[in-house]
């Protein structure tokens, strides 16, 4: 018992005119369906040799249609005895010794499907019932996940817990279309005008346990990518990485449920749509981005322009203040903000600022040329930071006056 090939590839004209009594996938399927019935295209009109016409039967030298991504399954009382996993026209023969009982192509599913065929299939002739079923081999669109509360997990760019509301969708692809029949569509799919198995339908218990197996491998997933070096560990690629995160989950889901090797199901995508922090991730956040900004060259910029901040506000207020900075480049404000951060070092350690004010007589060490501090006072004194009395004084002091 098994299937003849007739031709492969896309259904064209000449055997459409020639084939007038053949199975084929039922009309109007959505993309988020994974198991349908084949049903008769039409009456047999005395062309072929199927002749009987039994309801649920599939008679000798019945013609099928198998599309582009997808596979046949033909079932005899519940139990598996066909399988077709490549495109083309097939014809049903139940009483020739030599044909094959299963077509699985040379493509990817090849000898995964043949490996699971030696394992669950049946033979026999035909009996009471016969069903034949496709099974959707493309990506199934519009999977959706998502937490009502805070997961959380161990964030190794953190060093600490984190945690967050998510949701996303997924694109879900059946892998093994004999492990997906046999050990996970409901018998109420797999009878006479069953409903089709779609995962978008909210009353589909068997889509609803997807979800929630998902939902519950979501700390493991946001773990297994926040863990991996060759991600960055950083939580802000995940939302742009579809493919990296697909495989974090489809990790985490085979690991809790065993999705690809009991069930032939796989995550292949993945768009997070939105990711809501816990209030202590988002003031750890902060903190980080901080540090970030504070490290490296870019915290040396920053510091050297905290300094010239401090500088035009010293300058734009007057004073004593305005003579410390005043006249320095940017090189020395730096340095000496360098020097202010090491206080314990006897060695680098300057007083601060204020401590000029306090003690003029050491404002000027006795090598420093007179010239050059006359110069830089005209400076402050053009710029308006001292007043012509003070510069005046200043002169006198220099010059012994």
């Amino acid at each position: 018992m098994g299937f003849i090939k007739a031709f492969s590839g896309a259904l064209g004209g000449t055997f459409a005119d020639q084939w007038k009594d053949f199975y084929v996938p039922r009309a109007g399927v959505p993309g988020t369906a994974a198991l349908f019935q084949a049903v008769p295209q039409s009456q047999n009109n005395g062309r072929g040799e199927n002749y009987k016409g039994n309801e649920n039967i599939i008679t000798n030298g019945s013609k099928i249609i198998v599309p582009e991504g997808t596979a046949l399954i033909t079932l005899q009382d519940g139990q598996i005895t066909g399988l077709i996993a490549e495109p083309g026209g097939f014809e049903f023969r139940s009483d020739d010794p030599n044909s094959q009982s299963m077509f699985a192509g040379d493509g990817i599913f090849g000898q995964t499907i043949k490996s699971t065929w030696e394992k669950v299939k049946f033979g026999g002739q035909p009996g009471s019932q016969q069903l034949a079923f496709y099974v959707n081999l493309k990506e199934i669109p519009n999977n959706k996940f998502g937490t009502q509360s805070e997961i959380y997990w161990d964030d190794a760019f953190f060093g600490t817990q984190v945690g967050a509301v998510t949701r996303g969708t997924y694109t879900l692809k059946i892998v093994d279309p004999l492990l997906f029949v046999k050990n996970f569509v409901p018998a109420k799919y797999l009878q006479p005008n069953a409903p089709v198995f779609d995962f978008a339908d909210m009353d589909n218990d068997a889509g609803a346990q997807l979800f929630n197996e998902v939902v519950g491998s979501l700390s493991a997933a946001f773990s297994n990518y926040t863990n991996d070096p060759s991600k960055g560990n950083r939580m802000s690629k995940i939302q742009g990485d579809q493919i990296g995160f697909a495989q974090s989950l489809s990790q985490a889901v085979e690991e809790g449920y065993q999705w690809k090797s009991d069930r032939g199901l796989e995550i292949v995508k993945t768009a997070i749509l939105a990711i809501e922090y816990d209030e202590d991730t988002k003031e750890l956040m902060k903190d980080v981005k901080k540090a970030d900004a504070l490290s490296g060259a870019r915290g040396n910029s920053f510091m050297q322009q905290a300094a010239a901040r401090g500088m035009q506000a010293a300058g734009e207020n007057g004073g004593g203040t305005g003579m410390a900075f005043m006249g320095m480049g940017m090189n020395a404000a730096g340095g000496m903000m360098g020097t202010m951060q090491q206080p314990n070092n006897p060695s680098t350690y300057q007083p601060a600022f204020g401590a000029q004010q306090q003690a003029p007589a050491q404002a000027a060490p006795a090598s420093e040329d007179p010239t050059e501090k006359l110069l830089n006072a005209k400076k402050l004194l053009d710029a308006g930071a001292i007043s012509q009395e003070e510069y005046d004084k200043l002169k006198a002091q220099v010059l012994g006056m």
